[in-house]
């Protein structure tokens, strides 16, 4: 049997990542003549990273037709290979059984449009391509190309949403092209040239309340709502040591928003974070109106810089389009470590290892949050780690003190006790609350924290989380507490 060029298994096949194993061209041909005169020198690292061609499949599955061989004995990584070639998009996240029928359907089809979606990111060269959500928003293998005339024309920027009609690579192409724009962020594209920028909309305090009673049993909501109100267009900060259920708040939070209001798009960020935490995320939040991005700590800096980045600009057009956003960031502590990481040299050096300017662009990133007065909002509520033993997190932590509207603090004497939520709300609290609270309730909110300051941290937690537990709303916890302190 003939040997391949570079001496391998004999079989003549690339192996390509996944196991796949079409044939190319170039390795038939680099074969030897049998005849002592030598084999064909041939470069084997850039055959084996040659693009494999549409006519290499074409051969391929001309070679199992003879064998007798049907689209469903194939292996899974051919049908991926296959599958990109018929311009299926999301083929790597199908199942076996799902990838066939796929298939089967687009072959049954050859006429039919193929259709996308997708979150622009525009290069410096002035072309573009849609990444997906899936792939959280980096370079993938089903990317499509959009032309510079078409960004132009359309006025588009990065973070917008497209929809569109898209055609299959052509020889020697890698990537699908977009052919047509149906829609940007859900609106006729013609109308993206008179948009305003969203640096240029006029932000405002929040004055909509985010309703974030949605359980009777989860207590920290209710806290929240009552003493750490949450509004459209809310910066908060989330001050929390390891350890004290700072990553089941954000659940609870992300259950509550997408359970009493409909109208909101949540984006779950999760920057250097475990695998487990962001497979437990994504099991927690679903629905149309939300997402899970994340870049776990195995990822490169650079890498949470460009996941951030992205969020940051769909977001910002999603305003932009008057709609109402909410990004839950854990952590931005570690998101501001990611840009130190990957900010140029500035020769000035804070406390902590900290380049002087490298927290200027996490600082855009959290700045990003208002209330938008022509209509829409962004919400950003991020985690701040505390206490960690890390002089550059406390660094991070007192530069960003101060400048949200909102904080909640979060403390070890409760946890270390088993009290859960670890509220400390003698030091939490939200600016302008009385644009959020109705009056009578602004007023027993205050009288309720006067009560609380005569007790300790942990007393006074203890004491709400009781007289909680014994009703089902807040509005009859009000009413009792009234009662009980005959206001």
């Amino acid at each position: 049997m003939a040997k391949n060029g570079n001496g391998g298994n004999g079989q003549g096949y690339v192996q390509r990542s996944g196991g796949s194993k079409f044939r190319s061209n170039v390795q038939r041909r680099s074969r030897t003549d049998g005849g002592g005169g030598g084999r064909r020198r041939y470069d084997m690292q850039n055959t084996q990273n040659r693009e494999i061609t549409a006519y290499d499949v074409k051969v391929q599955l001309k070679e199992y037709e003879e064998k007798k061989i049907t689209i469903d004995q194939l292996s899974l990584a051919d049908l991926n290979f296959y599958a990109r070639r018929l311009g299926i998009i999301g083929a790597g996240l199908m199942r076996k059984v799902q990838l066939v029928e796929r298939i089967k359907y687009v072959e049954a089809h050859p006429d039919m449009e193929l259709e996308v979606e997708g979150v622009l990111e525009r290069l410096p060269d002035g072309f573009g391509f849609l990444r997906s959500g899936q792939y959280d928003y980096i370079s993938g293998p089903d990317d499509v190309y959009v032309s510079p005339s078409q960004i132009r024309r359309f006025n588009l920027r990065t973070g917008d949403m497209i929809k569109g009609v898209i055609r299959k690579p052509r020889e020697g192409e890698k990537y699908f092209a977009l052919l047509k724009v149906d829609s940007v962020n859900g609106k006729d594209p013609s109308t993206m040239g008179d948009r305003l920028s969203f640096d240029r909309l006029s932000p405002m305090h929040p004055n909509e309340k985010f309703n974030l009673e949605c359980d009777p049993s989860i207590i920290s909501m209710r806290v929240m709502d009552l003493f750490t109100p949450i509004g459209k267009g809310q910066r908060g900060l989330i001050v929390a040591p390891p350890k004290v259920g700072k990553t089941v708040l954000l659940k609870d939070l992300a259950r509550a928003i997408l359970t009493n209001h409909e109208e909101a798009y949540l984006i779950v960020l999760l920057i250097d974070e475990r695998p487990e935490e962001v497979a437990d995320m994504r099991r927690t939040v679903k629905g149309a109106n939300a997402e899970v991005i994340s870049s776990t700590f195995d990822e490169t800096a650079s890498r949470h810089v460009q996941v951030a980045d992205m969020v940051l600009e769909k977001a910002k057009r999603m305003v932009e389009a008057g709609k109402d956003v909410v990004i839950l960031l854990d952590a931005i502590t570690r998101l501001a470590r990611a840009y130190n990481t990957v900010a140029p040299a500035s020769g000035k050096v804070l406390t902590g290892g900290i380049d002087a300017n490298a927290l200027q662009k996490p600082k855009r990133f959290f700045g990003a949050a208002r209330n938008i007065e022509e209509g829409g909002s962004l919400t950003i509520i991020g985690t701040a780690l505390v206490d960690t033993g890390s002089r550059m997190d406390e660094v991070i932590y007192e530069e960003f003190k101060g400048t949200g509207n909102m904080e909640m603090h979060m403390t070890r004497k409760l946890s270390n006790r088993r009290i859960y939520p670890a509220f400390d709300l003698l030091v939490s609290g939200t600016r302008r609350d009385e644009l959020l609270h109705t009056d009578e309730d602004l007023k027993k909110v205050w009288i309720m924290q006067k009560f609380l300051s005569t007790m300790s941290t942990i007393e006074g937690m203890e004491f709400l989380i009781d007289r909680m537990k014994k009703t089902k709303t807040n509005r009859e916890f009000l009413e009792t507490m009234n009662k009980k302190m005959d206001v």
